[in-house]
């Protein structure tokens, strides 16, 4: 017999001769023993199950089964021997100790969505995103509305129904902006089912509110969990226990930072971006010393948004020397003179050495000293003036454009409403729009450090002064749902456009951040606006159908998002 053959046709013969197993009786009198089956099986019992195992593996042309019966050929003899050895080692089989039964799923005291929001979860979990690309039709697209429900929803203090926790998990794996909403919307059954399937592993790593609720004689806990736990799970303790106790968070990391590899040293610092506080300065000062580059850098970062530390003085010193305010003319003018090296106390404190391709070297050290400067310096230096004043002022050499990007990010990283105040500007000025000495990419940055109304306020003025062209990224950063004014702004932007013959198209990613942030109050105001236009001579062929579809997808989107909003009592 080949031996290449013998296997499988010992598995055949075993399970065409195997019984189903049964457990075997407890001893008795009438209850054979071991040795009362292997006589009753006949001689093949008494043949091990290593060597049948050994000579179907080697084929019986190069070995000779143990026994032989009468008459049959040693294949066959061979798989008669494996089915009565399987049969004989199944029946023998004794039961199992039952598993441990797995505690039952915590308690959640939030009560559960109402039936036509669980209804509505679960249509919105069911849809997939089309794989055509492009986006075309008047149906909502739900999965860019699961977040908005899970928001409200979570705002009302839900939690999620028990049926639909395995969908929600789901969801979450495939989608990673979900999962801080979708975690903390399933509460303590999601970790608790998580621990059955590893598919949804993600949610023992970021596991919210785990820090929280860990009282002072849980602190060894904490240390454990921290010093043995994986990579994930070790950025998610050390990110909650910084949001709830920030001193903790930090004397957690300084015990083991010597021993952490230079990739996780960065992403730990990073996570010190929470709470931000003086009592950090001394292990960021520390930091600085690090080996490696990144975590040099990032410690001088968080080092400048301390505008009281010894770094951030040291930079203002360094940076006060580069400019100065000239008299001397009719009118005074800022003047800049760059470094003309890079040494090595300012490498210390991040100040990266080797500039971009494209980038002269002076000009890109001055940048990195302007932007970790404290923003009060300039105020003392500048004659006490205002940031508006100091904004306005020339800038000698064609030196403007370099400092008062340096300005815009130090704004930001210092979340100084004044100072971006000043260096936006106003929406309607033609330098809003560009190309004037702060980009638009700068303006939506300085945008964030404003209040929400105040922001919301400013993009709306910036759509009517100059259209939608150019607001995408800057409507990114307004508050959910769009204020009234920025609103309107927004559809009336559109109807001009449509009225217009414009290019369709051009607008898709404006529809699709109307249609999850314009209020649903709206819907009324754009029915009118879902017939098809009559369109121009000069227009883009087919542009009214497209308009029509898009603003008919946009209405059903509203109402939807006023049906989920009621559904979820508010």
């Amino acid at each position: 017999m080949p031996p290449s053959t013998a296997p499988a046709r010992t598995a055949e013969a075993a399970d065409r001769h195997t019984a189903p197993p049964t457990a075997p009786a407890a001893a008795g009198p009438h209850t054979r023993t071991p040795t009362a089956h292997a006589e009753a099986a006949g001689p093949y019992a008494r043949t091990s199950w290593e060597e049948l195992v050994t000579a179907a593996l080697l084929g019986t042309d190069r070995r000779t089964p143990p026994l032989l019966a009468p008459g049959k050929e040693a294949p066959v003899a061979l798989l008669d021997a494996a089915a009565v050895q399987t049969v004989r080692r199944r029946a023998g089989l004794r039961p199992a100790r039952a598993a441990e039964r797995p505690a039952p799923a915590p308690a959640d005291p939030r009560p559960v969505v109402p039936a036509a929001a669980r209804r509505r979860l679960a249509t919105l979990l069911a849809d997939h995103p089309s794989a055509s690309g492009g986006r075309r039709g008047t149906a909502p697209d739900l999965m860019e509305l699961l977040p908005q429900w899970l928001a409200l929803a979570g705002e009302r203090g839900f939690t999620a129904p028990p049926e639909l926790l395995p969908a929600l998990l789901n969801a979450a794996r495939g989608r990673t902006d979900l999962r801080p909403q979708a975690l903390a919307f399933a509460g303590p059954r999601a970790q608790w089912l998580a621990r059955f399937n590893p598919d949804w592993k993600f949610a023992l790593r970021a596991a919210p509110g785990s820090a929280r609720d860990v009282g002072p004689q849980d602190e060894a806990d904490i240390r454990r969990r921290w010093q043995e736990g994986l990579f994930a799970e070790r950025v998610a303790l050390l990110a909650d226990l910084r949001a709830h106790a920030p001193d903790d968070a930090r004397e957690l990391l300084s015990g083991t930072w010597s021993t952490e590899r230079a990739e996780d040293r960065l992403m730990f610092l990073d996570s010190l971006r929470t709470g931000l506080r003086a009592a950090d300065e001394p292990f960021l000062e520390q930091a600085l010393g690090d080996r490696s580059r990144n975590v040099r850098s990032t410690a001088a970062e968080l080092l400048s948004a301390l505008p009281g530390s010894a770094l951030a003085a040291r930079m203002a010193d360094r940076a006060a020397s580069c400019v100065a305010l000239d008299r001397t003319a009719g009118r005074p003018e800022l003047t800049v003179e760059a470094p003309h090296e890079c040494d090595a106390g300012m490498e210390r404190d991040g100040v990266a050495p080797k500039p971009p391709a494209g980038r002269g070297e002076r000009s890109w050290w001055l940048g990195q000293l302007v932007e970790a400067a404290p923003l009060a310096t300039w105020q003392r230096r500048l004659g006490d003036r205002s940031p508006a004043d100091i904004v306005a002022l020339p800038v000698a050499d064609g030196w403007r454009g370099e400092l008062h990007a340096a300005w815009c990010r130090a704004a930001v990283r210092q979340r100084d409403t004044g100072w971006s105040r000043a260096l936006l500007g106003a929406p309607s000025s033609p330098d809003a729009a560009g190309p004037g000495a702060v980009s638009l990419a700068e303006r939506a940055k300085l945008l964030t450090t404003l209040p929400a109304a105040e922001r919301a306020e400013w993009v709306a003025g910036f759509i009517d002064a100059h259209g939608l062209s150019e607001a995408f990224q800057l409507l990114g950063g307004c508050a959910v749902p769009w204020a009234p004014a920025l609103g309107r702004a927004v559809v009336d932007a559109l109807n001009i456009a449509r009225d217009a013959g414009s290019y369709p198209w051009s607008f898709s990613g404006v529809m699709g951040l109307a249609e999850r942030c314009l209020d649903p109050a709206e819907a009324v105001r754009l029915d009118a606006l879902t017939a098809t236009p009559d369109e121009p001579e000069d227009a883009s062929p087919g542009a009214g159908g497209y308009w029509s579809e898009a603003f008919q997808r946009l209405v059903s989107t509203l109402r939807l998002r006023a049906a989920m909003r009621e559904e979820l009592g508010g």
